[in-house]
């Protein structure tokens, strides 16, 4: 954790270090540089030859070296022969000029420093090793087991609780926080404590992260931002060493708020793990158990963590004293959803045409960052179509990107594929529009979209937080539309790969409705599947409390369900022929439908629309098609190679 107010200067000490380093490199020039000859150095034995010759103009005599010039200029140096007393003679004879030169001063010095340097700089590496394990926040070089928690002080952009929206409940239990750590004698005079922890439990995007951005701007207190993966290494104890500095220095600032985003990365169920290959996710958690509630009590520290995975996380963390609380985050309902849109919308220049109440009951189950996406694309392509205001078309024609995909215009596609995805949507929407406990339609296009190529969207007309048993074979039904279609228009031969994922989500739901739900008559109101998180932290499906024979009956109900709603599609195209080769045919001509238009086509027989059709003379590939559920995308399954 870094301190507030690190020790010293940085500046300064990186002067000193630099300077430090100049020395030591001027120490090594002068050393070397001072005993630079002024010239190539040549043997003693040339050097007399040359003074014999006659080309040696002057030369300095010292005690271990000689430096002379020869007349055509050039400068050389040698080293003389102890004991030769004959030089000044020669040199005399020869009429060379030549003079002393007195020894270097600081020879003695130079000397002593080169041969301590080595060890000073050995030393000067240790005391900065020491002085980076020393450092608080772990950053320096030997700084890993310390805590890479950072204090949040956010000068500009601030967050405060007046942009938090949609969550209501969950906000005003962390304002009672808020309000405890201004002033705790208006709780702790009526012998009330506050938590000592709090868990933001909630799917992604669902503003888990932003409410502790908001603590942080309300509360005035030093507060600490961390992730749970920021604990783990590969040496084990680091993680508990980093969990033990946190606290430290939490201490120094309290009272304080630390919030551990993604606790889950380090609070896993202890024991899931085989042999040793936990020992260092485990210790964190029994050092981070110990400093939430242990012998020493850390008062004015409080802890709050986001997870999106409560389920995986150990009971020890959930206790009371720890985690006192377990604050739901839930996707927010249409009067939040139009609450978190009014706030995104505060920064976009709005159209007078901007409705949000219409956009927020379009989008069910969006999360915040769903709508504050969808915001910033319809933003986007108001820009892109120059526009000054961001219209209520361009949120349409954003939700349509979200929720279904981005059209794909550029596929080509043949005249027979183009009429089959007609077909194949025209049946999904006959069979909607005729059963009774189907959600609405809001659109269906031929347009390719995402992994798409063709889909019905529904919408419901109310946010719904549990399925009824008609809705779900209605569901089951409409799934079977588009496959049904294809066999009674085109025959059993030409049935194509389009209605894959159709397949799969019908499949889906009746193994749900049959193994989860007990709705099937022969086996009874009985679970027979659990999803259980698997071996070393591998999530995955496990069938459990079924033998083999109960397996068989499983998936002869399964089949049933699916028949049946193939029949009850069945039964209904063939009813509604006219109507489908009707809707069939104005999906070929405009390409894409909203629903209140599919009404009006299939009361009156036509569809009173201001614009030219939109015929394509283009063709397009099919590879699939989808309907969604619940106002949610399903991708169409691609056709394999070569169907």
């Amino acid at each position: 954790m870094n301190d507030d107010q690190p020790n010293g200067n940085p500046w300064v000490k990186s002067l000193l270090v630099w300077g430090g380093i100049f020395f030591a490199l001027l120490i090594v020039v002068s050393m070397f540089g001072s005993r630079a000859t002024t010239g190539p150095a040549i043997p003693y034995s040339d050097f007399r030859s040359k003074v014999a010759e006659g080309s040696v103009a002057a030369v300095e005599i010292s005690e271990d070296r000689i430096d002379g010039k020869l007349k055509n200029g050039e400068s050389f140096s040698t080293v003389p022969v102890p004991g030769d007393t004959t030089l000044t003679d020669l040199l005399q004879r020869n009429d060379v000029k030549y003079s002393g030169k007195e020894a270097e001063q600081g020879s003695l010095l130079l000397y002593i420093l080169a041969q301590t340097l080595p060890f000073l700089l050995i030393v000067g590496i240790a005391f900065f090793a020491l002085r980076q394990v020393q450092k608080g926040g772990g950053s320096g070089a030997m700084g890993f087991g310390k805590s890479k928690a950072k204090m949040l002080t956010e000068r500009s952009g601030r967050v405060t609780f007046d942009d938090v929206a949609g969550i209501d409940e969950a906000r005003e239990e962390l304002e009672e926080i808020v309000e405890f750590l201004r002033d705790p004698s208006r709780f702790s005079k009526l012998g009330g404590q506050i938590p000592k922890g709090a868990l933001l439990v909630g799917s992604p995007g669902t503003g888990k992260t932003l409410l502790a951005r908001a603590i942080a701007g309300e509360a005035g207190v030093p507060f600490f931002t961390i992730s749970g993966s920021d604990f783990v290494e590969m040496f084990v104890g680091v993680g508990a060493s980093r969990v033990r500095d946190m606290f430290e220095q939490a201490k120094k600032n309290a009272p304080c708020i630390v919030f551990i985003d993604e606790i889950d990365a380090v609070g896993r169920h202890r024991g899931h793990g085989l042999g040793n290959s936990n020992d260092e996710r485990e210790q964190t958690l029994n050092q981070l158990l110990v400093e939430m509630d242990g012998f020493e009590a850390n008062e004015g520290i409080i802890i709050i963590a986001a997870t999106n995975r409560p389920d995986v996380l150990d009971p020890a963390l959930l206790r009371p004293g720890r985690f006192d609380r377990q604050v739901v985050v839930p996707v927010p309902d249409i009067e939040g959803r139009e609450k978190i849109l009014a706030v995104h919308m505060k920064k976009v220049p709005l159209a007078p045409d901007v409705n949000p109440r219409v956009i927020a009951r379009g989008t069910p189950g969006f999360s915040g960052a769903d709508l504050a996406n969808l915001v910033n694309e319809a933003a986007l392509l108001a820009a892109r179509r120059n526009k000054r205001l961001v219209a209520m078309q361009e949120f349409e024609d954003a939700k349509d990107k979200v929720m279904m995909g981005a059209e794909r215009r550029s596929m080509v596609m043949t005249e027979d594929e183009k009429k089959m995805t007609a077909y194949h949507e025209a049946g999904h929407a006959i069979v909607s529009l005729n059963e009774s406990a189907s959600d609405p339609i809001h659109k269906a296009t031929i347009i390719p979209r995402g992994r798409a190529l063709g889909m019905v969207m529904r919408l419901p007309e109310r946010d719904s937080y549990s399925y009824h048993r008609d809705k779900m074979l209605a569901n089951l039904s409409v799934a079977m539309g588009g496959r049904v279609a294809e066999e009674i228009i085109f025959g059993y031969d030409k049935v194509s790969s389009g209605a894959s994922s159709d397949i799969q989500y019908a499949t889906s739901l009746a193994r749900s409705m049959v193994t989860k739900w007990g709705m099937s008559d022969k086996l009874g109101p009985l679970q027979y599947e659990d999803t259980q998180e698997g071996y070393l932290g591998m999530g995955g499906t496990q069938r459990t409390m079924a033998s083999d024979e109960t397996n068989r009956l499983i998936d002869s109900e399964i089949r049933l369900l699916v028949d049946n709603a193939h029949a009850r599609a069945t039964q209904i195209l063939q009813d509604q022929n006219e109507a489908l080769h009707t809707l069939a045919q104005a999906m070929l001509e405009y390409e894409t439908l909203s629903g209140d238009e599919i009404k009006q086509l299939l009361e009156s027989g036509r569809i009173d629309r201001p614009s030219e059709p939109r015929g394509s003379a283009t063709p397009r590939p099919l590879s699939g098609s989808a309907i969604p559920k619940a106002g949610k995308r399903l991708s169409g399954g691609a056709a394999p190679q070569g169907a």
